[in-house]
């Protein structure tokens, strides 16, 4: 199951990560940055093209077009994009949890940055989800949360961190900056001078007690005066008209209560939500110009959260083991991963052997129907990069495993794969509704090694199938959304069956091909006297006129035309297929002359069959075995 994402990783400064590569040496965490961001990928999504960008940077779903290869990209049933699950453990395995957390900072942070604040409390709210003890991730939504008007969530994730690290004083100080955007002054002080009494020189806190205090209607908590000016090396001055000690000023300071502004301007101090640390862009704490020491000190870039990222950059190799790599249908290393819309990684061959079933996601159940409709599922291309990169020896035992199968199975002559269903003939188009999940299978495997040939035996009792059948071409297959296809198949050469066998529920086997006996001579010659006398009354019959014979031209079509060399093909005139393909015979007496090696003897059946139809009075009724034969 998905346990969670794990967090995006910002690029070292002035460095330029590497997208993916694709080979040994270049194993670190670098090939978990997400392409568009260039950052360690959060929530993963694989796309249709097959490449892996973080969620956010999709835009919460799937662009027009792949911002890499800029294929149209298909959403393919999902109504949003999931994240992959086999990434995302990846990275919760490859990343600990503090860095992650860091990443996350870095991550809402740089929302907050692109004012996409609604995105930075999703984030941050999975964030604590996933960690509730993690006190950054609590001041980040807390920082969401001013960015966003809601101080009084800001101090409540404030409060619990002051409470669980009472000793660090950066939640003080910045739980003393979201009170006094809520106007509560006097609670801001005693915040920032608990924040002080922790780390007695930590100058963002002073400056704002400073700034305060100068007011003319400012509270006086004498204690955080007086550390105040503790803060300033014990220089505190007498009381001025009543007010709390006056305090070292700076220039423009001093500018100030001259009533001059470093900017030459009169106007009066802002109120004290202006006074506070604005937010210049959304998210951000705006600090007033400060030393280097100053902002050295101050969190949101702190040392330690790039002290930790740079920790990250590990091997690949010592963090992952296969079994973090394998299909969870054949326990194998993956080979070809597809990832379906539901976010879920398998083999190629092992989904599509589970979709031959049923339309839904092995794991999820999610249908997958629109996903199967397509036809086509794109690999996972850091998947693969990943394995290349890591388990190139055991990648490669995986590819030669299926070059060999795929040779086994593109062998036309043993254990071919046999449709049983109909009578199909040399020459004759055979329209095939391919529906049982093992026949979708083989039609599958026909494709894939390139032959696109299969071979068609009827049914026979005592035997799986009958000793002769013909092997079939596909010529066009049209997939259906549930998976069934309708496949154009034509029929190519005629074979006898040596050994039948199975594999993986559908029949196979070894076979012989069939091939007229070649005469000269005058038997030449009586041959094809013999063929032009039965090619004419095929003619007549199809000439006929009733309704027979017209419904035969409208669903076979015209009767070929007779070949010039009666001898050329090893299976005979292609006319003579297309005649017993329409005449009402009975299948075991198509299969006799089917079986013939003598153009002679299935001539001179056919003349006898002929002679016999053209005799028979017009019914005005087709035949019953006329009519077009169901093919499933």
């Amino acid at each position: 199951m998905n346990r969670g994402p794990p967090v995006l990783s910002p690029p070292p400064r002035g460095a330029t990560p590497a997208r993916h590569p694709l080979g040994p040496g270049s194993e670190g965490l670098d090939m978990l940055r997400c392409p568009s961001c260039l950052l360690l990928l959060w929530e993963p999504v694989t796309v249709s093209c097959g490449h892996s960008f973080c969620k956010p940077c999709l835009g919460g779903a799937a662009p027009p077009r792949c911002p890499l290869c800029q294929e149209r990209l298909k959403l393919l049933g999902a109504g949003a994009a999931r994240c992959n699950v086999v990434l995302c453990g990846l990275l919760e395995k490859c990343v600990e949890w503090k860095s992650r957390a860091a990443w996350l900072a870095a991550r809402v942070r740089d929302c907050l940055t692109r004012g996409d604040a609604r995105e930075a409390l999703r984030m941050a709210q999975k964030g604590v989800e996933l960690a509730p003890d993690a006190s950054s991730l609590r001041l980040c939504r807390a920082e969401v949360f001013v960015a966003l008007g809601q101080h009084s969530r800001a101090l409540e994730d404030l409060d619990a961190v002051c409470r669980a690290e009472p000793g660090e004083h950066e939640g003080f100080f910045r739980k003393g900056k979201v009170l006094l955007e809520m106007g509560q002054r006097a609670e801001a002080l005693l915040a920032w001078e608990h924040c002080l009494m922790l780390s007695p020189h930590f100058h963002p806190a002073r400056r704002e007690m400073e700034k305060v205090l100068m007011r003319e209607d400012a509270p006086q908590p004498h204690t955080a005066a007086a550390h105040l000016g503790d803060a300033h090396q014990g220089l505190t001055g007498p009381q001025v008209d009543g007010r709390s000690p006056a305090l070292p000023l700076s220039s423009a300071q001093a500018q100030h209560q001259a009533g001059e502004l470093p900017d030459g301007g009169g106007d009066a101090e802002p109120e004290h939500g202006q006074g506070t640390a604005a937010l210049s862009q959304p998210g951000q704490w705006q600090e007033p110009e400060t030393s280097a020491e100053g902002q050295g000190q101050w969190l949101v870039d702190n040392e330690e959260e790039t002290a930790t990222a740079r920790g990250t950059q590990t091997c690949l190799r010592e963090l992952l083991s296969i079994s973090d790599l394998e299909c969870s249908l054949c326990i194998r290393l993956f080979f070809e991963p597809v990832t379906t819309p539901c976010g879920h990684t398998f083999c190629k061959e092992c989904l599509e052997r589970c979709l031959d079933h049923r339309p839904n996601c092995p794991l999820c159940k999610q249908s997958l129907r629109e996903y199967l409709k397509a036809g086509s599922y794109s690999p996972t291309v850091l998947l693969q990069d990943i394995m290349l990169a890591i388990f190139p020896t055991q990648l490669a035992e995986r590819r030669d495993l299926h070059r060999a199968e795929m040779a086994e199975l593109s062998n036309l002559t043993k254990n071919i794969p046999i449709f049983v269903c109909t009578m199909s003939f040399p020459g004759i188009a055979c329209p095939l509704h391919v529906f049982e999940p093992r026949y979708r299978l083989m039609i599958r495997r026909c494709q894939e090694t390139g032959t696109r040939r299969f071979g068609m035996c009827i049914y026979e009792n005592g035997k799986s199938f009958a000793d002769y059948g013909c092997m079939l071409e596909i010529r066009q297959i049209e997939l259906l959304a549930d998976g069934r296809s309708l496949v154009d198949t034509i029929g190519r050469r005629r074979f006898r069956v040596l050994r039948r066998g199975h594999r993986d529920g559908y029949n196979t086997a070894d076979i012989e091909y069939l091939e007229d006996k070649k005469v000269a001579g005058e038997e030449l010659q009586e041959l094809q006297c013999l063929h032009e006398s039965t090619y004419r009354l095929a003619q007549r019959f199809c000439e006929h006129g009733d309704l027979a014979s017209r419904y035969i031209l409208m669903q076979h079509g015209p009767l070929p035309e007779k070949e010039e060399d009666i001898q050329a093909s090893a299976d005979g005139p292609t006319w003579c297929w297309w005649l017993i393909s329409i005449l009402p015979l009975d299948p075991s007496y198509q299969l006799n002359l089917f079986s013939t090696t003598s153009l002679r003897a299935r001539l001179t059946q056919l003349q006898r069959i002929l002679t016999a139809l053209l005799q028979q009075p017009p019914t005005g009724q087709p035949l019953p075995e006329c009519s077009p034969r169901g093919r499933v």
